[in-house]
Parts: C-alpha cells; sequence; structure tokens
C-alpha cells in the first residue's frame, strides 16, 4: 500500500525535463523548458562558465567557471548557486560518479583531476592524469574513469577507488570530449585535432577504431545506436553507426556547435550552438532539426546537462 506522501507525489504531473545550458560569454547557466522549448530562469555564475555535470539525482548541477577558478554548486529545484569552491588552476570538464556522487574536476593547466566529496563539497584528493586533461565520462557501475588528456593525444583511464590511473590509451590528435556507453564496453572522444571519433575498447584499454567526422569534433552522444558528434567549424552534428562505424549524415545546427546530449528516451538530440546563442533540436528517428531555443551570449554546456 502506497504512504500518502507517495499517494501525493504519483497525483503530481512531471516536471518537463530541462536543459542547464553554460552561457560563458554571458557568465550564467540558463534553465531550459524543454517541452516549452524556452528559457525559464538564467542563474548567474560569474567566471566564463563552461562545464558542468549533474548529481546522480539530478537535484545538483556542478559547473567550471575557468576564469573564477572555481566549481560553482547549483540547487536545481531552488535554481541558485549554494556554494562556489575555489580550485585554483583551470577547472574545464566536470565528471560525477553515478554511484558515489564523487565530483571530478579537470585542471586544464596541470595533470590533474580535482575529486570534490559530494556530503562536504570540499576537495578530497586529486587524481594524477595527462597533460591539459578537457573531457571526463564515467562508467555506469562507478568503477572507471576516462579524462581524455588534450595535448598527450591518449586518454587516461582510472580505477575511481583508488584514484591510480590504470592507463593511458592513445587515440586521435587533441581529444577533448569523452562519452561511455551505457554498457561500459566502450568509449568515444571527439578528435578536434584530427577530425575524426576514436573508438575504444575499455576492456582492452585501447583504440579499435576511428570514425572520420566534421571539422573540429567537439562532444559525443550516444543513442538509439548512433553517435552524434559536434563538428565546431562545420556547424553540423556528424553521425554514425555504433555498431558498424558506418557514416550517417551530417545535420546542419548553428553556429560553432559545441556542447551536446541525448534526451532521457533517446527521442531527441540537443546541441548548444556557441555562436549562434542556440540550443538546437535534433530528431533521432529523422535525423533532421526539429526547434530551437534562443539563449544567452556564448552557450557551451559542455558535459551532462540535462535534468
Amino acid at each position: 500500500m502506497l504512504g500518502p506522501l507517495l499517494v501525493l507525489l504519483a497525483a503530481l504531473p512531471a516536471r518537463a525535463e530541462e536543459a542547464f545550458v553554460t552561457a560563458q560569454s554571458a557568465e550564467v547557466v540558463e534553465v531550459v523548458d524543454l517541452d516549452a522549448r524556452k528559457v525559464v530562469a538564467t542563474i548567474p555564475v560569474p567566471g566564463a562558465p563552461a562545464g558542468i555535470a549533474l548529481s546522480p539525482d539530478r537535484t545538483r548541477a556542478y559547473v567550471t567557471a575557468p576564469e573564477a577558478k572555481a566549481l560553482a554548486v547549483i540547487d536545481t529545484a531552488a535554481r541558485t548557486v549554494t556554494k562556489t569552491l575555489a580550485l585554483g588552476g583551470g577547472p574545464l570538464g566536470v565528471g560525477v560518479n553515478p554511484v558515489s556522487g564523487a565530483v571530478y574536476v579537470a585542471d586544464w593547466y596541470a595533470k590533474r583531476l580535482w575529486v570534490v566529496d559530494p556530503t562536504t563539497l570540499a576537495v578530497a584528493g586529486e587524481i594524477v592524469v595527462g597533460t591539459s586533461p578537457s573531457g571526463i565520462a564515467v562508467t555506469g557501475d562507478g568503477r572507471f574513469l576516462l579524462a581524455a588528456d588534450r595535448d598527450d593525444d591518449a586518454v587516461s583511464l582510472v580505477d575511481t577507488a583508488t584514484g591510480r590511473r590504470l592507463a593511458a590509451i592513445p587515440v586521435g590528435t587533441r581529444p577533448f570530449g569523452v562519452t561511455i556507453d551505457a554498457e561500459g564496453r566502450r568509449a568515444y572522444t571527439a578528435n578536434v585535432g584530427s577530425n575524426d571519433v576514436s573508438v575504444i575498447d575499455l576492456a582492452a584499454r585501447k583504440e579499435i577504431a576511428r570514425v572520420p567526422v566534421g571539422e573540429r569534433p567537439y562532444a559525443v552522444a550516444l543513442t538509439g545506436g548512433r553517435a552524434f558528434v559536434t563538428d565546431q567549424y562545420g556547424g553540423t552534428v556528424s553521425t554514425f553507426d555504433t555498431a558498424t562505424l558506418a557514416p550517417g549524415p551530417r545535420i546542419a545546427v548553428g553556429d560553432y556547435p559545441e556542447g551536446i546530449a541525448a534526451s532521457r528516451d533517446g527521442r531527441r538530440i540537443y546541441v548548444a550552438n556557441w555562436e549562434s546563442n542556440t540550443l538546437s533540436i535534433i530528431d533521432t528517428a529523422t535525423l533532421t532539426v526539429v526547434g530551437q531555443v534562443k539563449t544567452a551570449d556564448g552557450p557551451r554546456a559542455f558535459g551532462d546537462f540535462l535534468k
């Protein structure tokens, strides 16, 4: 039998899926109602916010502010910054362990990740990785972390329990965004310098393929057996089949697309377009743009930005 609180919660309509978009030039994070396709809240985050990752329960958004050398913590329900953690260095990419909730922040200027305790919101340690770490991804079981070491043309594989770097896996030139599939079998890096995506077998700890994409790929989203890759200089999203690696169509979006993510149901892809100041919406069945939302100046949304 359901208790009174559960009955009440079941009767309430679910809140629409939302996007928390870091608008770097405007120094805000905008909350976009994805059903209504409009901005419903604007949260000031000084320091050129760039990277973002949400907590496992989606109640917090962790946002890197490189110019402030800090990590901002946002209450996603109240839509306010509840803490700003000074880090120093050059915080850029950020990822969250889906099991423990630990937060990992890449220091662009050093070969390290900060580990932030989600309970105390204090730095709990550091992890040694490669040069200029950018994108971060964690396996669904929380056991392993990947960091794209941009200036080493490699990806660090880290044991999250020990914080030990297990391997440096060579990939394409200048990897930036990194994404792991739902099964934790393969990872994909967007290689800015070589205009391709590296496919990594995580068990074998090696690159097994490279897939050509558009010019200056930035990040990768996965859904429905396809990879979607933002091509900064092309103004497109490249696609390919993740089983056969066969290329699919390139979808024209806005100018200088960067952050990209798939909806919970896999029916939509959302793309932040840095120079157009828009969020493009792609239908994954037809592979066409079906809408866009105007945003503040310089949307990046680098990371996990859908609530």
